[in-house]
């Protein structure tokens, strides 16, 4: 490829699998391989902002795409990603999952009657996992709110027999607990954030190795404190970071990532959002 076509291919979204998210995934693989039963085992997935929770809930739900029969005109979705309502509001969530799945809406339905499409259509979609994105977004409520929203989701999981998937920031989890039948059911796996140690090391060799610079870059001990430093140990930083520094190697010539380089990035994120994807790699969150 040309400087330029690397250069797009970098600033582009694509998956760069590194351990900590694979870890996850297969956990994900775990509960769509479990047989459906009346009470189905779910997870929740929490940490801090940018650590990665919705580009591991994107890549788990390429995994498994809508597949239509022409034959017999249905369409099978395994597992659907919504984003949490901006709060716990039944009727928009519920609007939001018709509007995922292309379900038509010409009137003003009941919240009663939403629900009724909603689950009719899951249902023929044959769903094994519900995921939901930006569950933290209920902290909006009141707490009654909160409870009625989470009441929601236990229900349409035990009516679907379908895994629930929840990813939300830190505070979420306290909420969640709130709900003991839901927080009884939803295992709980925290990603902290990055720190000084081997697998810290792993991560930036595998998103190097992935900018597929043609000279070896190599860099020291300094340099990696130096990343963890400026990133906050955050994952999506660490991403716009890496592939910043990979564009500049490629448009100077020099073709690896140097340690001078590492020392000299100025970490002012606004400045590199236009042309680094704050959300790297699918969309990372």
């Amino acid at each position: 490829m040309t400087p330029e076509e690397r250069i797009d291919r970098i600033r582009g979204d694509h998956w760069i699998s590194f351990d900590r998210a694979t870890i996850v995934l297969n956990r994900l693989t775990s509960l769509m391989e479990m047989p459906q039963q009346s009470r189905m085992p779910g997870l929740m997935v929490y940490g801090s902002s940018g650590i990665g929770k919705t580009m591991i809930a994107k890549r788990m739900a390429s995994k498994y795409p809508t597949q239509y029969n022409a034959k017999l005109g249905v369409t099978k979705t395994p597992i659907l990603l919504v984003q949490a309502p901006p709060a716990p509001d039944e009727r928009r969530f519920y609007q939001h999952i018709l509007s995922t799945i292309g379900a038509p809406m010409w009137r003003r339905h009941t919240v009663s009657e939403l629900e009724v499409r909603a689950l009719s259509h899951l249902r023929d979609m044959d769903l094994k996992m519900l995921m939901i994105d930006e569950v933290h977004n209920l902290l909006a409520g009141s707490y009654r709110e909160q409870r009625r929203f989470l009441n929601m989701l236990r229900f349409l999981s035990n009516d679907l027999c379908a895994s629930l998937v929840v990813f939300g920031v830190n505070e979420a989890l306290e909420a969640v607990r709130g709900d003991d039948q839901l927080a009884r059911r939803l295992d709980e796996h925290y990603l902290p954030l990055w720190e000084d140690d081997v697998e810290f090391s792993r991560l930036i060799q595998t998103l190097i190795a992935a900018m597929a610079l043609e000279q070896r870059s190599g860099l020291t001990v300094a340099s990696l404190r130096t990343i963890l430093k400026v990133t906050g140990g955050v994952t999506s930083r660490v991403f716009i970071m890496i592939k910043s520094l990979a564009i500049e190697a490629i448009e100077t010539g020099e073709e690896r990532i140097t340690d001078e380089a590492v020392q000299s990035w100025q970490p002012v994120w606004t400045k590199h959002a236009w042309n680094i994807p704050r959300q790297p790699a699918a969309a990372f969150r």
